[in-house]
């Protein structure tokens, strides 16, 4: 075809992943496995979880399983299965009217024969099928009836291989004698190739000679018997529940018009020795299910035992979808039946899901343990953390409106290196390096700086200095079973990670540690904090917290201690002698001045001291000013949404005071 009369057809590219679509963004999926985590599930089942939902502008799989019960429920309500039994009485129906019709207007017909005649077609058995029976050796009087009722006995034919061969039915419209006796003998054939198989004795020839000699009876054109097994049970089984789905009268008739088929008993005889060979070569076919129709489409039974197969591979689909089976993937998803059943919008969704789980696995954010589980690993943790800290940055220039001065100069003596700027840093920018990034941004983009230069954040440059004060710093966070009860857990959980992330990122010179108290205090990794579950444990033993502060800041003498305290409520539990824990409620004065004199001594010491009190209790809002103003230090009271901004925010504050050693 010449080149100026070809024509150019565009649609959905269909041929597997897109190669111009942009690459995988794992942010969102990051953070959803993220929450999960930090409100205490595996990374294995907030993944799960994120790939159930779904995502912005992405279906999950919910809604994809919400499709396919749909999908199963039409098919349901839509149809009934007594198609191929209203035909056959329809056309029954045709013959007799018509006989009855010939023998009205023969007049040279003997009168004795006519009455005759007429006594059968008038005392037929109400029975469509014994009907059918009662006229095999009827002599029709008249040939339009003869032929509808050899169209009643091919119909039955066609609609019993439709059942099993694809196409078959279509392919016998208009059949032959000839036609008729090359199919019964196909069918010998495979029953005689399933049986010798199924005792082990063909070969790979037996199976290639019945393909040369009856392959164009298998559309689906299969590579090996087993492939025609395969082929065949699935369409046999479901043959078999749409009989087991009719009412026991529709199953009756049926069966009995099955002897009809082709005007012999022996259609049926092969089809029930090759369903038999069938059902033993592939007994994990659903074999004995059923459906309950009640709707008004009747379906003839190939197009019954296509729906049945439909209704089969729906609940396959359904399964897959649902993910609850041992060592379930979204590989084992079949994304073409998806395309069949719920169209080509359904397969993008399903193969995108799939694409981003296995980008996960790849990813690096997502590691195996020693015991096998899933975990967030220190890439996933600090990408994390960056965006909370980026959050809580976000959070604290809305509500001071403006950037906050510092003092040039005092985190220390210039070392002569610079760096691009991050959220927290303190040092002085190096105006020469920074307006050189912006000059060369503006031309590497196209404009021209002579016309003026616009300083962006990312231009920024500030100098490295040597730090001059370093910071001991402790959180303690209350991990009390109502942290977790009024939706505060993962907040304090995000508050942490933001907190370890700025720290081990712009404050390198500084030690922070982590320790939570519930029933007892326990200084935790930030992997451990991110993983801990709620317990349904009473007790906060703000107590033996203080007391593991103070360890800690004994152990780094001469940096500036800062404590920060998130809890929402007050001190119910203390650490005995003995190292056990003492709970009451409500507090006896013994917690409460056990837990006061740690905090003094915390105090004594110099510790810069912040409460973050979450909630409105009363009681814990007089208690934690009074504990406050005893050490002069702040009570903060945030919503959980803002608790990250909020100790960022402080430690900040308090990292520009005054050193233990100039207390001391």
């Amino acid at each position: 075809m010449p080149r100026s009369q070809r024509r150019a057809r565009y649609g959905r590219f269909t041929g597997g992943p897109d190669p111009l679509a942009p690459p995988l963004d794992l942010a969102e999926v990051l953070d959803a496995v993220s929450e999960g985590v930090m409100a205490g599930y595996s990374p294995e089942s907030a993944l799960a979880e994120h790939l159930r939902r779904g995502g912005h502008g992405r279906d999950g799989l919910d809604e994809l399983a919400g499709r396919v019960q749909q999908r199963r429920r039409d098919l349901l309500t839509r149809h009934r299965l007594d198609g191929t039994l209203q035909e056959i009485t329809a056309l029954l129906e045709k013959a007799v009217l018509a006989e009855r019709g010939q023998l009205a207007r023969d007049t040279a017909m003997a009168p004795v024969d006519r009455t005759l005649r007429e006594m059968t077609l008038e005392n037929l058995p109400r029975s469509t099928s014994a009907a059918v029976s009662e006229l095999a050796q009827y002599d029709w009087a008249s040939s339009e009836a003869r032929e509808t009722y050899r169209q009643i006995q091919d119909r039955l034919g066609g609609e019993l291989l439709g059942q099993r061969f694809s196409g078959m039915k279509q392919a016998l419209e208009g059949a032959t004698d000839a036609d008729r006796e090359a199919i019964t003998e196909m069918l010998r054939d495979l029953g005689d190739l399933l049986e010798k198989h199924a005792a082990g004795e063909d070969g790979p020839e037996d199976f290639a000679d019945f393909m040369r000699k009856h392959g164009k009876a298998f559309p689906e054109d299969p590579e090996d018997i087993e492939e025609l097994i395969d082929v065949l049970a699935r369409r046999s089984a479901a043959a078999q529940r749409m009989l087991r789905s009719m009412t026991p009268q529709q199953r009756e008739e049926l069966l009995a018009l099955s002897a009809r088929a082709f005007g012999s008993p022996e259609l049926m005889a092969q089809l029930m020795r090759m369903d038999g060979a069938l059902q033993a070569l592939r007994p994990g076919e659903d074999w004995s299910g059923a459906e309950s129709f009640d709707g008004e489409q009747g379906l003839g039974l190939g197009e019954g035992a296509g729906v049945m197969q439909e209704l089969a591979e729906l609940d396959t689909l359904a399964e897959q979808l649902g993910q609850s089976y041992a060592g379930s993937a979204l590989s084992d998803l079949d994304v073409d039946a998806l395309a069949r059943h719920l169209g080509p919008d359904a397969a993008v969704s399903a193969r995108l899901l799939r694409e981003l789980e296995q980008a996960m696995r790849d990813s690096g954010y997502l590691r195996r343990g020693a015991d096998g589980e899933l975990r967030m690993s220190p890439r996933a943790t600090r990408k994390l953390g960056a965006a909370l800290l980026r959050d809580a940055a976000g959070r604290l220039s809305a509500r001071t409106g403006a950037r906050e001065t510092r003092r040039a100069g005092a985190a220390g003596e210039q070392t002569g290196a610079t760096r691009p700027w991050q959220f927290g840093d303190a040092e002085p920018w190096d105006v020469g390096r920074s307006l050189t990034n912006a000059i060369t941004r503006t031309a590497a983009t196209g404009g021209d700086p002579a016309e003026g230069v616009r300083l962006e954040v990312g231009d920024v440059e500030v100098r490295e200095t040597e730090a001059r004060n370093r910071a001991a710093v402790v959180l303690l966070v209350d991990t009390s079973f109502s942290m977790a009860m009024e939706g505060r857990w993962v907040p304090m959980k995000r508050t942490a990670l933001a907190l370890h992330h700025l720290v081990s990122t712009r404050f390198r010179g500084d030690v922070l540690q982590l320790v939570s108290f519930g029933r007892h205090a326990v200084p935790l990794e930030i992997g451990e904090l991110l993983a801990l579950e709620a317990v349904h444990e009473q007790g906060t033993n703000l107590h033996h917290g203080l007391m593991l502060a103070g360890e800690f800041f004994r152990r780094h003498r001469g940096r500036q201690p800062v404590l920060l305290v998130v809890t929402d409520g007050e001190p119910t539990a203390q650490l005995l002698p003995d190292g056990e824990s003492w709970f009451s409620y409500p507090p006896e004065p013994e917690t409460i001045a056990a837990t006061v004199a740690e905090l003094d001594r915390l105090g004594r010491a110099g510790a810069s001291t912040t409460f973050f009190r979450l909630g409105d209790d009363p009681g814990l809002s007089r208690f934690l000013t009074a504990m406050a103003r005893r050490v002069g230090g702040a009570v903060v009271a945030p919503d959980p949404e803002d608790l990250g901004a909020a100790v960022v925010d402080e430690f900040l504050r308090a990292r520009r005071g005054p050193t233990l050693d100039d207390v001391l």
